[in-house]
């Protein structure tokens, strides 16, 4: 009697189980070149302040109970997958078991102390979040308009302005905080609901027409020289996108001295206005919805002129800044909040183009003067 041959796989099977394993190595080896990232996924970004490492140790606290409730759920359904899946001549269902003291007790008392354990640490960190230095180094409003963020800097009275950020963004705009002090914020909006949100902070804080929402912030000493990008972020209407601002993380001592230049630079005595009516040509420039309705206009040469700058985004700062074809700036009109119409003497300029831009909103606000 012969012997039954033996079943040889299909090339088919054979293509599959390759594939499967090249696909498992290469997961593999993706895994291992990126597994660091892959874990930092899961976390928010490194805390920057003292309130955001709270944030933080909840987060991971919370973070590791979710991990073992999920890893022991799966194990337990594989365990019964592979010890109860049907068998050849499985044809009854297995012994059924209706009610079980222990188990019931278990899947109630072990997610009711979870949540009682998970209620007093939230509330720890939350009252320390929340807490206030009623002597803090320095105290700053945050003022979110559409669609504009300015930063005043305030006494200790927590209301006379010494001076204000109107720049959101670049080496000279945004906000400036010591490392290592604390500061005292307060939210403030003229229009609509905003929302101050900085990622390394690990948290956001609505600002609403007419309430006034405060905080501390204590960035940490090691993060001195560290630059964060923040952000509205409450859809507050179609400019949006724009209302993102810098926050420069300074050592005490440069803290210092940069808000020491800023206390003179607005003690000084301003250069008085022009009298009388507006010098030469005048030329008519509107912003409106963060944008010039004026984008190509043009001036006479070698003939001082006048810009007359209609400013009609209530809230809103706006300037014009003029350039020649090499990028040098040949005239730097001064920043102003809307609706205000201010007029910008403009000394004489040889012929050729000059764009001209709001230095707030470079990207969205540029225009050509064409001087002939």
């Amino acid at each position: 009697m012969s012997s039954r041959p033996g079943t040889r796989p299909s090339f088919g099977a054979i293509l599959a189980g390759v594939v499967a394993i090249a696909a498992l190595a290469a997961f593999a080896v993706w895994l291992v070149l990126n597994g660091e990232n892959v874990v930092r996924s899961f976390f928010p970004p490194p805390p920057a302040s003292t309130q955001a490492q709270e944030i933080n140790s909840l987060y991971t606290i919370v973070f590791a109970i979710a991990a073992v409730i999920f890893f022991v759920v799966e194990a337990l359904i594989i365990w019964s997958v592979v010890r109860y899946h049907r068998r050849p001549g499985d044809d009854e269902l297995p012994p059924q078991t209706h009610g079980h003291n222990l188990a019931e007790v278990a899947w109630t008392v072990i997610p009711t102390v979870i949540v009682i354990f998970l209620f007093f640490v939230s509330w720890q960190t939350l009252n320390t979040v929340e807490a206030t230095n009623p002597q803090p180094d320095l105290r700053v409003r945050a003022v979110a308009g559409q669609f504009q963020w300015t930063f005043d800097y305030l006494a200790d009275d927590g209301e006379t302005v010494l001076f204000s950020q109107t720049a959101p963004t670049g080496a000279e705009g945004g906000l400036f905080l010591p490392a290592g002090q604390t500061t005292h914020l307060y939210l403030t909006s003229p229009d609509v609901i905003h929302s101050f949100y900085v990622p390394e902070f690990l948290f956001k804080r609505d600002v609403v027409p007419g309430i006034v929402n405060e905080f501390d912030l204590t960035i940490t000493a090691d993060q001195a020289g560290q630059t964060y990008r923040g952000q509205c972020a409450e859809l507050c209407g179609t400019g949006h996108r724009i209302m993102i601002f810098e926050v420069h993380a300074l050592a005490p001592d440069q803290f210092q001295t940069w808000y020491d230049d800023k206390i003179t630079a607005a003690s000084a005595t301003p250069t008085p206005a022009p009298s009388g009516a507006p010098g030469g040509p005048v030329i008519t420039i509107t912003a409106e919805e963060i944008k010039f309705l004026e984008t190509q206009v043009s001036a006479p040469a070698d003939t001082p002129f006048t810009i007359a700058f209609d400013n009609r985004d209530a809230g809103t700062p706006h300037d014009i800044d003029i350039s020649d074809s090499s990028g040098t700036l040949v005239f730097d009109g001064e920043v102003f909040n809307g609706p205000e119409l201010r007029n910008y003497s403009v000394p004489a300029l040889p012929a050729g183009p000059y764009p001209f831009i709001c230095s707030i909103h470079p990207t969205l606000m540029t225009g050509t003067l064409t001087v002939q």
